[in-house]
């Protein structure tokens, strides 16, 4: 097929594309805020339907021969927003060309030749990364254009925000459900014998994708427009809560689980840093609690600092529940209490300020290895050099890895090699530069890896981290967490 099938196949999306790249130029001048006229002129209808057609073909030449379509997409009027998942590959763009909706992209795609003019016909709304605004501007744009009663095309959007290898479906981010307006879910399937569509952080890379699936003769994708989802007003006022029930009902067409974990979790577990997270590191649940607690991902770095030098001042001292929720300035919840119950070693209702700063410096900030250390010294160090001793690297290192128990002894050490019997964040510093595999060499992973909260006995452990944070228990967090612990 290589040699037959994927160069003809290659020449007539190339084709197709130059085909519909002058069409789209045309009906794209103009102001890309200003709102589409009402109907819509004759030339602009009719080169629509030609733009489709040609996508279309191009499609069809893919392999796609046949698009199955269920159900009834609804009007504009009626649900502004369409939310599409799961999102696994670049040929998700398949709805999008057929129904020509807008959809969320980077601003940088806009500069694409070609790609970019067709992209502009859509009217996308542009996420610009060096916009430190862009978050809250995109929002606004959506909002705009879903309370406009129809005048602007729809918004296609992939909540997930990410692609995955479409087993279940992750947490929705909440851009979608904000306006607090109707959508339309949308879902996915690609019930081809041989998967070659799926393109996520591991695997076949995006160019392998479009070989392996050109080469392929025939390719299967369907479409299912779920009905219109109302919200009601308790989700209005909470989207994401609204998120959450949209994506259960999409699961439950699709016929997969739903996970509470994000894409951030895996950025987390995948991080490349000199403390690599073992696989099942208790560290994805308390960034999930975290999540729960409604914080944003800005303020918690922001904040991080200011955590570290109470958590410094006290030297150790336990904190309760009240004073851990002022300390994080929200109100007392089942979810703070859960948060709080990882870090309640012995369940006497009291934690250690410190080890809930390193867990959250790791999640802020996973490659950044050193940064959390150096955090964790001043924190951790005696107020006279800032050294601190065995006992207290082993806390640091297991918070930081989220696991149960951790032997340092060889590490310690080696970085102690006057056997004073304390070290300094430079003698770490130091070592750290002259040994960058330390962690692989001297804190023996797959000791660490079993000993992990995943695989200890349903018991408090003595770093106090939940053992029980499977994505097939993505109703974590319903029951008093020390229920789970005990």
């Amino acid at each position: 097929m290589t040699l037959t099938l994927f160069p003809i196949r290659l020449l007539v999306a190339a084709v197709m594309m130059l085909l519909a790249w002058p069409l789209a130029l045309v009906a794209s001048l103009g102001s890309a805020e200003q709102e589409p006229e009402q109907p819509l002129a004759l030339w602009r209808r009719v080169v629509d339907v030609l733009l489709k057609a040609i996508m279309r073909t191009m499609w069809f030449a893919g392999g796609f021969h046949r698009v199955a379509v269920k159900g009834r997409r609804a009007l504009p009027a009626e649900a502004a927003i369409l939310t599409l998942a799961p999102h696994s590959s670049y040929f998700d763009a398949i709805p999008v060309t057929m129904t020509m909706s807008s959809i969320v992209m980077k601003a940088e795609s806009r500069d694409i030749p070609i790609w970019g003019t067709l992209i502009k016909y859509i009217r996308p709304v542009f996420v610009s990364r060096m916009d430190q605004d862009s978050r809250r501007k995109t929002v606004e744009v959506i909002k705009r254009r879903a309370q406009s009663s129809g005048k602007w095309p729809q918004i296609m959007i992939f909540p997930e925000g990410t692609c995955t290898n479409r087993t279940c479906l992750i947490t929705f981010k909440p851009g979608a459900f904000i306006p607090g307006v109707p959508v339309q879910p949308v879902v996915l399937r690609y019930p081809n014998k041989l998967d070659t569509i799926t393109w996520t952080w591991q695997g076949p890379g995006a160019l392998k994708i479009l070989w392996l699936t050109l080469c392929q003769f025939h390719n299967q994708v369907e479409i299912e427009f779920l009905p219109v989802y109302t919200p009601s007003e308790e989700e209005k006022q909470d989207p994401a809560l609204y998120a959450s029930n949209v994506r259960h009902v999409m699961a439950e067409a699709l016929g997969v689980s739903v996970t509470d974990y994000t894409f951030e979790d895996c950025q987390l577990a995948l991080a490349e840093g000199q403390l690599r997270l073992p696989a099942d590191t208790c560290l994805l649940e308390f960034a999930r609690l975290v999540r729960g607690l409604g914080l944003k991902p800005e303020k918690l770095e922001r904040d991080l600092d200011r955590h570290a030098e109470s958590a410094r001042m006290k030297q150790g001292g336990s904190l309760t529940l009240p004073k851990f929720a002022a300390q994080l300035e929200v109100p007392e919840s089942r979810a703070l209490e859960d948060l709080f119950a990882l870090f309640d070693e012995k369940g006497g209702g009291e934690m250690d300020m410190r080890e809930y700063v390193v867990a959250l410096s790791v999640v802020c900030r996973p490659s950044q290895t050193l940064d959390t250390i150096r955090l964790a010294f001043k924190m951790y160090g005696s107020q006279e050099d800032g050294s601190i001793d065995e006992h207290a690297l082993s806390s640091i290192l297991k918070t930081a890895l989220g696991v149960a128990e951790l032997t340092v002894t060889d590490l310690f050490r080696a970085i102690d090699q006057e056997e004073k019997g304390r070290i300094t964040f430079g003698d770490f510093e130091r070592f750290a530069e002259a040994y960058p595999d330390f962690a692989e060499e001297y804190l023996y992973p797959e000791q660490a890896h079993s000993q992990s909260c995943a695989q200890t006995p349903l018991t408090p452990t003595p770093n106090g981290f939940c053992a029980d944070f499977s994505p097939e228990n993505s109703a974590a967090g319903t029951e008093p967490f020390r229920k789970k612990l005990d």
